[in-house]
C-alpha cells in the first residue's frame, strides 16, 4: 500500500512538471471518455433503468398467443409491449372482461392491474385550456405496483366503479410544473374533455412512468372511459374490444410456470366461450414475461441510434488513446536517460513499469474527470437534437447514479492501461551503458533505431485507419441525410405551420365540426401573412398512416386490398401545392354531400331508407373521391379512372347489383380526378396509392401556407382559435 502511495505521489508530480503535456493529454482523452459516457448515460436512461416501483422482478406482463385466430372486432395497442418472438398471432392487449375473471379466478397473482393509453385529453378548468396525458387505469393499479402518492392519496378499487365520482391522480412532474407543487391542489375540479374531474392525490416522485419512454401526466380509472368520448374508449365491456395491457405481481413462493398455467386456464375458458375469435384447434394460452423485459414502450425507436452511437464513440476512444500514447513514446525518448539511471541504481523494470502505468491512469481519470463535464453537455445536446421539432420533451429519465459512475471510472483506468502498458514497456527496454554515456539530444535522435519494435509507426497505422473508419462513417450518414434531404415529397414543405386539435374531446358533433373548421379557416386566412388554409386527418410525412380494405367495382376478382387514406379539408391540394392531373378537384358541393351521406349512415344504420344516402333508383349515393396517380397506375393502369366505383369494406356477393345495396355495410366512392404523387408517412417510404376522401369529422392536422417564416405567426394563430373557442387547445404546433 505505501508503495502503491509512493507511485502516486510520484505520478502527480511527474504531470505537474509537465503542464503542457499533462494538458493535452487530459483534452484528448476527456473528449474520447466524455463521449463514451454520455452514450451510456443515455443507454442506461432508455434501456438499462429498472422499473421505478418496488420489486419489479415480481411484476409480470401477459400476452397471448395462438396457432390462428378469427378476430371480428377491434385491436388497440399502445406499444407498450415489443414482439413476442413466436410465429402465429400474438398480442398483450386483451378485453376488459378477461382481465376480471383472470384477476378474481386466478391465485397465482397477489395482485392484478390493467392500463392503456395514455390518452391526449382536453384539460380545461385552469387557466387556459391546454392538452394533456391521461392513462387510464384499474382501481388496483398504484397497490399492484406498490406505488404511494406524495401528497393525498392515489386511485383505489372504490375509484373505478361507473357509479363513482369521477377522480385523477397527478404525476409527480405535471404537479410540479402546472400546478407550482401546491398542496392546495387536493380537491381541485378540473375539466377533462368537460368532464369534472377531482383530483385526489400526487403519485410519489419516483414513479415517473411504467412503459418506457411514455409518460403521463396524470391516471384516470377505466370506469370514467366512456364519459370521456375517446375513439377507442367505447364498449369497453365488450369481448370484442382488445385494448387493456394486464400487469400482475407474483404472490410469493409461486413460479413463472405456475402462474403461467393459471392465467392460460382461465383465459382459454374464457376466450372459447365467447364464440368466434379462437377454436379449440388454435390452442390459445397465455405466457407470462417479467415487466422489465416485456415492457418496451418507446425504446425501440431509439435503441438502434444508441447502439450505433456507441460504437462510434468507441472507434474514437481508440483514436484518442492511440494519440495519447504516441505522446507517451515522445515523452518516454526524453525520459530514457532518467530511466536508465533507475534502473542502474537497482530498480526493477517491473516497478519502472508500473510506476509508468500510475502515471498513465493518472492521467486518464483526469481526462476522466474532465470527461464527465463533456459528458453532460453531450446528453443534452443529443436529447435536444432527438426532441427538435417537437413540443414534448425527452421521454426518459438522465440522472447520474453508481452506474454512469462506475462505467466513468471503468472506462478512465481501462483507458490509462490501453494507451500507457505499450508505451511503459517500450520505456524500460534500453541499453544502459550506451544510454549513459549519450546527452539526451542525441537519445531523442537514435531512440527510434535502437528498438527492434517500431510501436510508434504501428500507431499512426491505427489511427490512420481509425480515422478513416469514422470518415467512412461520417460520410455515408452524411449521404444518407443528403439523400433524403433531395427527396421529392411531391408537395412544397417550405412556409407550412401545422397544428392539431380535436374538438371531438369536447363533445363537439359532425355538424358542429363542420362550422367550427370553417370559422377557424376564415380567421387563420385573414391573419398577415397567411396565405391560404387547408387541414387533413393526419399531416403529411408525420408518421400517421391510415388504411382500409377496398373493393373495386368493375374488378370484383380482386377481392379486398388495402389502401392508403386521408381525408382532406377544402383547398387542401392548392395549399399544399400538389397538382391536379386529371379530372378536378373537391368542390364545396361534395363536402355538403360526403356530409349527408355521413349523417345519413348514423341516422339509420341500414341506410336503405334515407333518401339523403340512396338515389332515384335505390342505390347507394357515392362519395366523390380523388386518387393519386401510383393509384391510377396499380389499378387502372389502361383505363380511364374518372367515374370508377370503389367500395369501403364490405364487398359484393348479395342480389342487389354490384354494391347498390350494401350502403349499411360499406361506403361507396367515386373517382373525380387524379392529383400528383406525394410522399404519405415518411420520406423513406416508396410512393404508394392514396385515396383522398372529404373530411367531415373527427380530429384533424390543420396547415397553414404562409408567406413568412410560419414559426413568427405562431402566437397570432393560438390568439386567433382562442377568439373561436378558447376551451379547444392547439397541440403538436410545428413547422413542415
Amino acid at each position: 500500500m505505501d508503495t502503491a502511495f509512493q507511485d502516486i505521489r510520484h505520478g502527480l508530480r511527474t504531470l505537474v512538471k509537465s503542464p503542457g503535456f499533462t494538458a493535452v493529454a487530459s483534452l484528448i482523452l476527456a473528449l474520447g471518455i466524455g463521449a463514451n459516457t454520455a452514450i451510456f448515460s443515455l443507454i442506461d436512461g432508455v434501456m438499462l433503468r429498472s422499473l421505478p416501483v418496488v420489486n419489479p422482478n415480481g411484476l409480470v406482463i401477459l400476452q397471448w398467443r395462438a396457432r390462428h385466430m378469427s378476430f371480428n372486432g377491434e385491436y388497440s395497442s399502445f406499444s407498450d409491449c415489443g414482439e413476442s418472438g413466436i410465429s402465429g398471432p400474438s398480442g398483450c392487449s386483451f378485453p376488459l372482461p378477461i382481465f376480471r375473471h383472470i384477476r378474481s379466478q386466478t391465485n397465482a397473482f397477489s395482485g392484478v392491474s390493467a392500463f392503456a393509453g395514455p390518452a391526449a385529453l382536453n384539460l380545461s378548468g385552469k387557466g387556459p385550456a391546454t392538452m394533456v396525458q391521461g392513462e387510464i387505469v384499474s382501481g388496483d393499479y398504484f397497490s399492484t405496483l406498490d406505488v404511494n402518492a406524495a401528497v393525498g392519496r392515489t386511485l383505489g378499487p372504490n375509484d373505478d366503479s361507473p357509479s363513482a365520482s369521477p377522480v385523477a391522480v397527478l404525476s409527480y412532474a405535471y404537479w410540479k410544473s402546472a400546478f407550482g407543487g401546491s398542496r392546495a391542489v387536493l380537491g381541485h375540479t378540473i375539466l377533462l374533455n368537460n368532464i369534472p374531474f377531482t383530483i385526489v392525490g400526487v403519485a410519489e416522485r419516483s414513479f415517473t412512468n411504467l412503459s418506457p419512454g411514455k409518460a403521463q401526466d396524470l391516471w384516470l380509472p377505466i370506469a370514467m372511459l366512456p364519459r370521456l368520448n375517446i375513439d377507442w374508449g367505447h364498449d369497453i365491456d365488450g369481448l370484442t374490444n382488445w385494448w387493456l395491457v394486464i400487469i400482475a405481481r407474483l404472490k410469493p413462493g409461486v413460479s413463472l410456470d405456475q402462474a403461467q398455467t393459471a392465467a392460460s386456464l382461465v383465459f382459454r375458458n374464457e376466450v372459447l366461450d365467447a364464440g368466434k375469435t379462437f377454436s379449440q384447434v388454435s390452442e390459445p394460452k397465455i405466457f407470462l414475461t417479467r415487466a422489465q423485459e416485456g415492457l418496451v414502450g418507446e425504446r425501440g425507436t431509439l435503441s438502434k441510434m444508441l447502439c450505433f452511437l456507441m460504437v462510434a464513440v468507441g472507434v474514437i476512444l481508440l483514436i484518442a488513446c492511440a494519440n495519447v500514447a504516441g505522446l507517451l513514446l515522445s515523452r518516454g525518448r526524453a525520459r530514457q536517460k532518467e530511466i536508465a539511471v533507475r534502473l542502474a541504481l537497482g530498480a526493477g523494470r517491473t516497478r519502472i513499469v508500473r510506476q509508468l502505468l500510475t502515471e498513465s491512469i493518472l492521467l486518464s481519470v483526469l481526462g476522466g474527470v474532465c470527461g464527465i463535464v463533456f459528458a453532460y453537455w453531450g446528453v443534452h445536446a443529443i436529447t435536444a437534437l432527438v426532441t427538435a421539432g417537437s413540443s414534448g420533451h425527452f421521454p426518459y429519465v438522465l440522472r447520474p447514479d453508481y452506474r454512469v459512475l462506475s462505467f466513468a471510472l471503468g472506462v478512465s483506468v481501462a483507458t490509462g492501461i490501453l494507451f500507457g502498458l505499450a508505451p511503459a514497456l517500450r520505456s524500460v527496454r534500453v541499453d544502459l551503458a550506451p544510454t549513459l554515456k549519450e546527452n539526451t539530444s542525441s537519445l531523442s535522435g537514435n531512440a527510434a533505431r535502437v528498438g527492434r519494435f517500431h510501436l510508434g509507426d504501428a500507431l499512426v497505422v491505427a489511427q490512420v485507419a481509425l480515422s478513416v473508419l469514422v470518415l467512412v462513417a461520417a460520410g455515408l450518414v452524411m449521404r444518407t441525410l443528403e439523400n433524403l434531404r433531395n427527396i421529392n415529397p411531391g408537395f412544397d414543405t417550405r412556409n407550412i405551420l401545422i397544428f392539431e386539435v380535436d374538438p371531438t374531446l369536447l363533445g363537439y358533433k359532425d355538424a358542429q365540426i363542420e362550422n367550427l373548421y370553417n370559422e377557424l379557416r376564415q380567421r387563420l386566412a385573414a391573419l398577415p401573412g397567411v396565405a391560404s388554409v387547408t387541414y387533413a386527418s393526419d399531416a403529411l410525412l408525420d408518421g400517421g398512416r391510415w388504411t382500409e380494405t377496398i373493393h373495386f367495382e368493375d374488378q370484383p376478382q380482386k377481392g379486398g386490398v388495402e389502401a392508403n387514406m386521408l381525408a382532406v379539408g377544402p383547398e387542401f391540394f392548392t395549399t399544399m401545392h400538389i397538382p391536379i392531373l386529371q379530372g378536378r378537384m373537391f368542390t364545396s358541393a361534395d363536402f355538403d354531400q360526403a356530409s349527408a351521406a355521413e349523417r345519413a349512415q348514423k341516422q339509420d344504420t341500414n341506410a336503405r331508407s334515407s333518401s339523403r344516402a340512396l338515389n332515384a333508383s335505390g342505390a347507394a349515393v357515392p362519395i366523390r373521391v380523388l386518387v393519386n396517380k401510383a393509384f391510377v397506375e396499380q389499378y387502372y393502369p389502361k383505363e380511364n379512372p374518372l367515374g370508377k366505383l370503389i367500395v369501403k369494406g364490405g364487398g359484393s356477393g348479395s342480389s342487389g347489383g354490384a354494391f347498390g345495396n350494401h350502403y349499411d355495410i360499406a361506403k361507396i366512392w367515386e373517382i373525380v380526378g387524379v392529383v400528383a404523387d406525394t410522399k404519405y408517412d415518411s420520406l423513406r417510404r416508396m410512393i404508394v396509392p392514396i385515396v383522398y376522401v372529404p373530411l367531415t369529422s373527427g380530429g384533424c392536422y390543420f396547415e397553414l401556407r404562409t408567406a413568412t417564416d410560419p414559426r413568427t405567426l405562431a402566437s397570432a394563430v393560438r390568439s386567433a382559435a382562442s377568439e373561436v373557442d378558447s376551451s379547444l387547445p392547439l397541440s403538436h404546433v410545428s413547422t413542415q
